[in-house]
């Protein structure tokens, strides 16, 4: 049941090395030196295979801010790209991005709800790691970081969710309270302050100290698990009691995202959220996965790679548009 609501799972450990200060990333000396250390562990643990070091000054913007719109690196590590750097996996969305707040950040994301993979793929490269590094440590407190609401494990897991009938029937207030009570937090994953593009939203922890690996995942699981019921539940009565206004706000998404020919971003998020509505209940021709991979696609600057040209204002609506257009009639197979 959680496939129609969790399009993804995330987990990202903090890492920070014994003898470099926190800051490392605004001295250029000690940003070398972190990359340098990280690469060079990753390669004598023999963890490095189908890894790619990449140098964030290497990349043009474009490319930079395409890894960050697909989550593969951080927005935060973009500021700091003049000695940022990222040990990225691809094909399994695995990374160890340096020189952002903490000195490592080790992530993996998966598809669905599978908190539990993704935490083994960055445990596995944690324990390479510091087989030939040592780690700022506390034996009452855990991993240090930069952040006090890191320190401890270091682990922030999170589930990102599409709740667009809780959004609906404004029923984010009582989920945030629900969320809360357990340690938890929910926020808007695209979009300014409140506001959530999309209806997507992002549950994790909020704390790390005082609490272990496993107690952090199932927490989250299990209130992954209890909005997906309160989610699916209203979804179910919607169809019982107001079917036609349901498929009615489907279709009228599908028609604008198979026909329009000018997307803003705001548009296509509004409009992405009841395709994808559609596909997970089973009321369009088209898988929920195609239309998770709009995400991508849809935004600024992938929009920009595809074309291999700096887009902007109407035209970058334009493309928009066709690109959609494009990976839909490709999604059912016309």
């Amino acid at each position: 049941m959680t496939e129609s609501t969790v399009l993804s799972s995330r987990v990202r450990l903090a890492r920070n090395y014994e003898d470099l200060p926190f800051d490392a990333a605004s001295k250029p000396e000690q940003a070398a030196t972190c990359v340098a250390r990280t690469a060079n562990a990753m390669a004598l643990s023999g963890m490095d295979e189908g890894f790619r070091l990449i140098r964030l000054s290497s990349l043009t913007d474009v490319q930079r801010r395409s890894l960050a719109e697909s989550h593969l690196i951080s927005k935060d590590l973009l500021k700091e790209s003049a000695t940022a750097a990222v040990l990225l996996r691809q094909e399994d969305s695995l990374s160890v991005m340096m020189n952002e707040e903490d000195h490592l950040r080790i992530q993996a994301i998966r598809p669905g709800m599978e908190l539990l993979s993704a935490a083994s793929a960055c445990f596995r490269v944690d324990d390479a790691l510091s087989r030939h590094v040592v780690f700022a440590f506390d034996q009452q407190l855990g991993y240090l970081t930069a952040c006090p609401t890191n320190t401890g494990t270091g682990m922030r897991a999170s589930l990102l969710m599409h709740l667009p009938m809780l959004t609906l029937c404004k029923q984010m207030g009582n989920v945030g309270q629900i969320v809360a009570k357990v340690g938890l937090t929910i926020r808007g994953v695209y979009g300014e302050g409140a506001e959530a593009l999309g209806n997507l939203y992002l549950v994790s922890n909020q704390v790390t100290l005082g609490r272990t690996e496993q107690e952090l995942i199932s927490a989250v699981t299990a209130v992954g698990h209890q909005l997906t019921d309160m989610e699916v539940s209203l979804r179910s009565r919607m169809l019982t009691g107001s079917r036609a206004s349901l498929e009615d706000t489907i279709y009228r998404a599908w028609g604008i995202l198979t026909n329009a020919r000018m997307l803003s971003v705001k548009e296509f998020f509004q409009y992405w959220s009841g395709v994808r509505l559609g596909a997970a209940m089973g009321v369009l021709p088209v898988e929920a996965s195609a239309v998770d991979a709009l995400l991508d696609e849809g935004q600024d600057a992938h929009l920009m790679a595809y074309a291999e040209s700096a887009l902007e204002g109407a035209a970058l609506n334009e493309a928009r548009a066709d690109r959609v257009r494009e990976l839909l009639s490709k999604a059912i197979g016309k």
